[in-house]
């Protein structure tokens, strides 16, 4: 028999769950055979076979009539191989004997097709994101629960800490949520926020911004570019970048470059704006 999950040997005792269950969600097809039988061991392969081949269409259940002779009396089977296919907890086919393969698609045809899956039931990672676009304080309760529960858990580290990060003044309490390196899937998320908080560490007040603007020179336009980085206005910061890279050259090389690559962090570094800063900021120094 092929090792299939589509496959599986059925007795009166699994026979309720397997088949009468199972034909809820999918055609359930019953196979009566036995050992001795030489057309059985001719069907039975060509059964197999789409059974895998339609990875789900239907269920291929297979009753030896000599292991459960009170299945085959349940269904009056009177000679094998004998296949009856089952929807919703009836038969609605039958046959006898040996088919060709075409019949046999036809056959399975003929049973329509397995119902569509059940959405999967969200888990409480899944919650606490949707609650993100919507309610945040609701989110990072979620996430505050999930950490109550398994306290490294990455996943409510890394997300209690985006959403902490959304509220301005908050990096205190994010930074012990990105302690460490054991994020496993969510390190380069954890990572993202680590820059955030890094770039927020330059004072960025209103005042501090007017004070930016009146700078002048490659290092005033830097400062410019700290602060509006610091400010999450990050297409101002990388324009300022630039502008500091075209007045001085060999900062452009140094500073400015680590900068920019600290903000394409935070917004994708291979985003499409990031790409085209890249390339400016190339097309600037060399």
């Amino acid at each position: 028999m092929a090792d299939s999950p589509w496959i599986v040997e059925v007795t009166m005792e699994n026979f309720q769950e397997v088949v009468v269950n199972g034909s809820r969600q999918r055609p359930v097809v019953i196979d009566f055979w036995a050992e001795w039988c030489g057309p059985c061991r001719r069907l039975a392969p060509l059964l197999e076979q789409l059974a895998v081949q339609r990875n789900g269409g239907f269920l291929l259940a297979k009753v030896n009539t000599d292991e459960a002779p009170d299945l085959a009396q349940a269904f009056r089977v009177d000679g094998i191989p004998a296949v009856f296919a089952v929807r919703d907890g009836q038969v609605v086919n039958h046959f006898t004997g040996l088919l060709p393969e075409d019949a046999l698609n036809e056959f399975i045809d003929s049973l329509g097709p397995a119902a569509p899956a059940e959405p999967a039931e969200p888990t409480p990672l899944d919650r606490a994101i949707e609650l993100e676009g919507r309610d945040p304080s609701a989110a990072a309760e979620a996430y505050r629960a999930m950490l109550a529960a398994a306290p490294d858990d990455p996943a409510a580290r890394v997300g209690l800490a985006r959403v902490l990060l959304a509220t301005p003044g908050r990096e205190s309490e994010a930074t012990p949520l990105l302690a460490g390196d054991e994020f496993g899937d969510f390190a380069t998320e954890a990572k993202r926020l680590d820059t955030v908080i890094q770039l927020r560490a330059v004072p960025h007040t209103d005042s501090d911004l007017s004070a930016a603007r009146g700078a002048v020179g490659a290092e005033g336009k830097l400062t410019l570019a700290k602060v509006l980085a610091a400010r999450g206005e990050y297409p101002l910061a990388l324009d300022a970048l630039l502008e500091a890279a075209e007045d001085d050259k060999q900062l452009g090389r140094t500073t400015v470059r680590e900068l920019m690559l600290k903000v394409f962090e935070v917004i994708g570094p291979r985003s499409e704006q990031a790409d085209d800063y890249r390339r400016r900021l190339q097309s600037l120094l060399y």
